[in-house]
């Protein structure tokens, strides 16, 4: 570490200077520890094999806290004009223009992210050669409270019907509350189509369990039940990365666990932290999902089927 307080660190082929790395970004407390900004440059340079193929060609928008988790917090989508050019942008279209969202291909750019204070990583369901056809559906399930045994049985729910249709899926915690329900796609149908049939299997699943779940899209309507949340699965809209860390007490992670996982006792949507992020990375908990992501127009017709 230099005089200035700053810190260098080696990414591939560049070199990346982490600004204040003994700046406390999590507080810490009775029950969380404390990290600094240098403590999560060390998780996600460990991380970054395990997160990077989940980052590449998508663009982000991203959650920074220049204060820490404590400060004031902002959604970030234009990329900087000040971001060093060798960090890929992606311009994207919006109504009335467009946006120029940052794109994580590799391990330097993961690293200047965090020196950025930019806690979360929120992704795109597509990919920037194909923006508007996603790869990704995604159920976020949004239990009511903080009862994690709601969501475990949603998610045992959900996946009975996916597996009906054929369709293969994979959970995620999200270091918050729930869980997401990951479906891979073949980036053919676009993004209304793929929301539609998201909204349909949610519509299904709920009402075959209308004391339990739902698809009110306002909380006042839900009356303590699950939302199956599939707005995620429209143009535009995010969800967070896996292996990503969450702007709350202790520095909980997103990460990807396998269906078997879900029966543990001790699972719950803040299980890991940056900590042991890593250890569950290498498990590969994931890998029973095909390579090659599914069409929907046979699941599609299976639903078709089910709803009579």
């Amino acid at each position: 570490m230099s005089d200035d307080g700053a810190r260098t660190v080696r990414a591939g082929r560049r070199s990346v200077e982490i600004r204040r790395p003994g700046k406390v970004l999590f507080p810490g407390g009775r029950d969380a520890a404390q990290y600094t900004k240098g403590d999560l440059v060390d998780y996600h340079r460990a991380v970054a094999p395990f997160m990077l193929p989940h980052l590449r060609g998508r663009p982000l928008m991203l959650d920074r806290r220049p204060d820490g988790v404590g400060g004031p917090a902002f959604m970030q989508k234009n990329t900087p004009d000040g971001y060093p050019d060798w960090i890929t942008r992606a311009e994207v279209g919006k109504e009335g223009g467009t946006v120029t969202h940052t794109v994580c291909d590799d391990t330097a750019t993961l690293l200047y992210l965090v020196d950025q204070a930019s806690i979360t990583l929120h992704r795109w369901q597509s990919r920037t050669a194909r923006i508007d056809r996603p790869d990704r559906l995604v159920f976020d399930l949004d239990p009511a409270g903080d009862d994690f045994e709601t969501v475990r049985e949603a998610a045992r729910l959900l996946r009975g019907l996916l597996d009906e249709l054929e369709l293969p899926s994979a959970p995620m915690t999200t270091g918050s509350r729930g869980l997401h329900v990951v479906v891979p796609l073949s980036a053919t149908q676009d993004f209304d189509e793929v929301r539609a049939f998201a909204h349909d299997v949610a519509g299904t699943l709920a009402a075959a369990h209308p004391g339990r779940l739902t698809t009110a899209a306002r909380k006042k309507d839900r009356r303590g039940r699950l939302y199956l949340d599939v707005q995620r699965n429209a143009y535009a809209q995010t969800a967070v990365a896996p292996y990503t860390v969450r702007a709350l007490p202790g520095a909980p992670v997103a990460v990807p666990v396998s269906w078997e996982q879900l029966d543990d006792p001790g699972l719950h949507a803040r299980r890991w932290t940056v900590e042991d992020a890593v250890a569950q990375a290498r498990t590969d908990p994931w890998a029973g999902l095909p390579r090659r992501g599914r069409a929907l127009g046979p699941a599609r017709r299976r639903l078709a089927g089910l709803r009579g």
